[in-house]
């Protein structure tokens, strides 16, 4: 009687890994990527850097669409002091300028070729607990999507390379 028992036990253990090791629709963003542009689009068609030279960023999704987003302005002056506390006005306006953070979830609007960002914290306070929507094209491992127009006109436009 043990040995059926052994083999029926191995049996529901190989039936579970099985099943568990299958994941089902994975969200099709789901990855790293490096941020590749940070750049706008003037009203005029001239393309410009939004984010210095060397922008840096990290945009990290998992399978069912849940995101952390960071870009950074890689000329971003240091702090005088080593305390962030202590920064000075300029130092303060540079460090928010020169960065833009979020996180939430993402989903994908294939009929109208939108990503939708569903934002629950960022660094601009005012974006929390909205929807912003992005046209987006994506082409093998890299991303590239438009943020609506800005006051002055301009169409912020992030490019990422996908790392896995």
């Amino acid at each position: 009687m043990k040995p059926l028992t052994g083999a029926f036990v191995a049996m529901l253990a190989g039936l579970a890994a099985r099943d568990a090791s299958v994941p089902t629709n994975a969200f099709p963003l789901q990855g790293t990527w490096t941020l590749v542009a940070a750049d706008k689009v003037l009203p005029d068609g001239k393309t410009t850097r939004d984010y210095g030279e060397r922008p840096k960023g990290r945009l990290v999704v998992d399978t069912k669409g849940r995101y952390s987003l960071q870009i950074f302005k890689s000329e971003r002056p240091r702090f005088a002091s080593d305390s962030k506390a202590d920064g000075s006005a300029d130092e303060f306006r540079s460090a928010v300028m020169g960065s833009s953070t979020h996180y939430g979830t993402m989903s994908i609007d294939d009929r109208a070729g939108m990503l939708l960002f569903s934002i629950e914290g960022s660094s601009f306070p005012n974006w929390e607990g909205t929807t912003q929507k992005r046209q987006y094209k994506l082409d093998g491992a890299e991303l590239r999507y438009k943020v609506p127009p800005r006051a002055d006109g301009s169409i912020p436009v992030s490019v990422w390379q996908r790392l896995d």
